[in-house]
Order: structure tokens, then C-alpha cells, then sequence
């Protein structure tokens, strides 16, 4: 696929290319699917022809999606114990699902931003690409 960056619309901050890598989109151009399978990246992008096969994301969106679980759940758990005076069985059987749930449905976003992480800092082969000013002038 063509790399030519003028084809496609390169991301204007760091912010921008997290956002795209949790919504499984190319971190580069935005339009490629990421991800291949659930936690599978594709080789290259379809789009752009960004190769994302040397990205190393390893734990770290595990990492990711436990400490978000983990702080939007416990004031669920302080309101189960504190407010519903609920026993213990109870709380297991509500958290328990319920962290399960979140933790699955944070993975691949978390992958994804990972993933789009490593290409704006240039890690792990990818290449740094930023817009200039003068593409910045001309795009807006």
C-alpha cells in the first residue's frame, strides 16, 4: 500500500492517536482496522500501509484495564457495603461478574492505545511522524 503521508490524514497530537488505537483504528491514518481478531493486530495497515507487525504491547494493557476496573469499581463496592448493607455473597456475586465484564471490554481499547502509543514515540520499529506546520497550515 501506498505510504505517502499526504494520502492520508496523519494525527495532530498525542491525544489523537491514543483515540484512535481504543477505537481500533490505525494509529497513522485512522481508517485501517487494527486488529485482525480480538486481540490479534493485523500485519500492515489495509489503509495506509503502516507495518504495526513489530509493535510490542506485551502486558501492559492488561495492566491498563485492571487499574480502570479497579478504580471505577471501587465506589460500587463502597456503595454496595456502606449504603446496601449487602453480605458478602451478594457483593461477590455482583463485583465478581462485573469485573469480568469490564476487564474483557477494556483489553482490545487498551491494546489499541497501547499500540498507538508506540507509533508516536517510535518505539519498537515504527517510525516517528509528525505533521509540520506548513501541512498543519494547509489541512486547516
Amino acid at each position: 500500500m501506498a505510504s505517502d503521508p499526504s494520502r492520508y490524514a496523519l494525527p495532530s497530537s498525542f491525544a489523537e492517536t491514543l483515540w484512535r488505537g481504543a477505537r481500533c483504528r490505525c494509529p497513522r491514518c485512522g481508517e485501517g482496522a487494527l486488529f485482525r481478531k480480538w486481540l490479534k493486530p493485523v500485519d500492515d495497515c489495509a489503509q495506509c500501509g503502516l507495518d504495526i507487525s513489530g509493535q510490542r504491547a506485551d502486558d501492559f494493557p492488561a495492566y491498563i484495564a485492571l487499574f480502570v476496573t479497579g478504580h471505577l469499581l471501587a465506589p460500587v463496592l463502597i456503595f454496595l457495603v456502606a449504603e446496601l448493607a449487602l453480605g458478602a455473597m451478594a457483593i461477590v456475586a455482583i463485583i465478581i461478574p462485573l469485573a469480568v465484564v469490564m476487564l474483557v471490554a477494556l483489553l482490545q481499547p487498551s491494546k489499541g492505545a497501547v499500540i498507538g502509543m508506540q507509533w508516536w514515540n517510535g518505539m519498537h520499529g515504527f517510525r516517528k511522524e509528525r505533521l509540520t506546520e506548513a501541512d498543519e497550515d494547509a489541512a486547516g
